[in-house]
């Protein structure tokens, strides 16, 4: 079984840096939890007391990850990311201190909840800023705010913005600007002073390290940094954090000398990954390598080979590799059956990894 391999000092390390960087900045943070989707023993291995001391509050997409939280850490502020479904707005109140909202009629459904409840919930208003995301429009601001501002057990803590994460819109300190008028927009027309202003992810790092983020930007919602030690918008490293924190230990379950082009008539249903053989002067044979996991753990492009070599294709449970004559640059033999193939990781990888029960998970 192919093996993730989980560097928990190295994660809670940044866990730390970042909170201590932040505070620095005065602004408060959450860390995002998605990655692992509530898996119990990512949990108690990664978010351990002396994490817990500088984590002040963890955002989810997964109701059940927050139910989990809830349960490990009674006191802990938790922090519902997606626009919640109407039909599951009781779990929200349950496991959620916060949610994030850009539907008045969801907004008023948490409300009849929360008073059954007796709970105040409280809400971040989404602000579209061009990623075509959650998020309400700028102009519609004041008409939204005023139909949930007197609901009895609805409390709105905070307007947030989602940058970055679909077509990679980059956070600037413009769109940033227009997130910070909406705060003293609220503020002058309806008298009323917003903790929150949630406009800051790992993509926004670089932005606040460079003195860009307008100061009303008070609150950052953070994972892929934390846990990759990096900025999305170009993957490089982010200060002092560490980015190798994960990598993936795939197996060679076969290793034998084949063809390069498939023989027979190939069906055009069958779906493979593209190797771009055909397109490179190669030998007629060489050493086929099958390793022992496949489409349903994770997709090749979020992949990146210690080893140089060809993906040639891959089957649900299973991917092969080219790897040429298979010879050390002295003559020796390369790789046998049994030998490990190691992969670093990008985010989508790690999550899709961690939440596949396929792949064995190992904590260094």
């Amino acid at each position: 079984m192919a093996e993730l391999i989980i560097h928990s000092e190295k994660i809670k390390e940044n866990i730390q840096y970042l909170s201590r960087y932040f505070k620095t900045h005065h602004i408060e943070w959450s860390l995002v939890t998605k990655i692992f989707s509530g898996d119990k023993t990512f949990i108690a291995n990664i978010l351990s007391e002396d994490v817990m001391e500088c984590v002040t509050s963890v955002s989810d997409s997964k109701l059940t990850s927050l139910r989990y939280l809830k349960k490990v850490f009674p006191n802990l502020e938790t922090i519902y990311i997606n626009p919640p479904a109407l039909l599951r707005v009781d779990e929200v109140i349950d496991c959620a201190d916060i949610s994030c909202n850009t539907s008045i009629a969801t907004i008023k459904a948490l409300n009849v909840s929360a008073k059954k409840k007796e709970v105040v919930h409280k809400i971040i208003i989404m602000i579209e800023l061009g990623e075509l995301r959650e998020g309400i429009h700028l102009e519609d601001l004041a008409s939204f705010y005023e139909a949930v501002r007197d609901l009895s057990h609805i409390e709105v803590v905070g307007v947030g913005s989602n940058l970055g994460c679909m077509f990679g819109v980059e956070p600037t300190e413009e769109n940033l600007a227009q997130l910070a008028l909406s705060k003293r927009f609220i503020s002058e027309t309806f008298h009323k002073e917003l903790k929150f202003i949630s406009g800051g992810t790992s993509i926004t790092l670089p932005l606040l390290e460079n003195g860009l983020v307008p100061k009303d930007i008070n609150h950052f919602r953070v994972g892929e940094a934390a846990f990759l030690g990096i900025c999305p918008l170009e993957g490089e490293q982010f200060k002092d954090l560490h980015k190798d924190t994960f990598e993936l230990h795939a197996n060679i379950i076969e290793l034998i000398e084949k063809n390069i082009v498939p023989g027979g008539d190939v069906s055009t249903t069958t779906k493979t990954l593209k190797s771009g053989i055909k397109d490179r002067e190669r030998p007629q044979r060489s050493y086929k390598a099958i390793l022992d996991f496949g489409l349903l753990d994770v997709d090749k492009d979020d992949l990146e080979a210690e080893d140089d070599f060809l993906f040639v294709g891959a089957t649900s449970d299973m991917v092969v590799i080219d790897i040429g004559n298979n010879q050390t640059a002295s003559g020796g033999v390369k790789y046998s059956v049994g030998d490990k193939i190691k992969f670093r990781l990008n985010y989508i990888g790690v999550a899709r990894l961690l939440s596949s029960k396929f792949i064995h998970k190992i904590y260094v």
